[in-house]
């Protein structure tokens, strides 16, 4: 790990819907793709899948941690880590998104440093995340 690690995106929020709803669009293909990006995952440790960021291509992607329904970790590109954890709170479920990975030193496959990138995405996810909101608070 290099000095110049910078800290994970973390970021919670509850949402009004069951643990099994949040999980199923958190930890499906058609779910994941309903809210964030189509793609091809599984639910299966150590499988290998694409999230297909549409002028940026095809990022691959490793399931590398599976435990439904409340947590779920994939490696995405070549040093980022996506984390989802899940807590059950009845009728709603807190739901906090752990974005890790970031270093100074390094740039991405598109050749922007971390530091650059981490901010923009800090704020990608904040919107992405009222997608997965407006997702499973939608049609009960």
């Amino acid at each position: 790990m290099s000095q110049n690690t910078l800290p994970d995106i973390r970021q919670t929020l509850t949402l009004n819907a069951p643990i099994q709803k949040v999980w199923d669009a958190v930890a499906t293909a058609d779910g994941i793709a309903a809210w964030f990006m189509p793609n091809n995952f599984q639910p299966i440790e150590g499988y290998e899948f694409h999230l297909n960021a549409g002028p940026f291509g095809d990022s691959p992607c490793k399931v590398t941690e599976l435990d439904p329904p409340n947590r779920l970790s994939f490696q995405w590109g070549k040093d980022w880590t996506l984390t989802f954890e899940l807590i059950d709170k009845g009728s709603k479920t807190e739901f906090t998104l752990i974005h890790s990975g970031w270093d100074a030193d390094k740039v991405t496959e598109f050749d922007q440093p971390h530091t650059a990138v981490r901010d923009n995405m800090s704020r990608g996810w904040e919107g992405i995340q009222k997608k997965l909101a407006a997702y499973v608070e939608g049609a009960q």
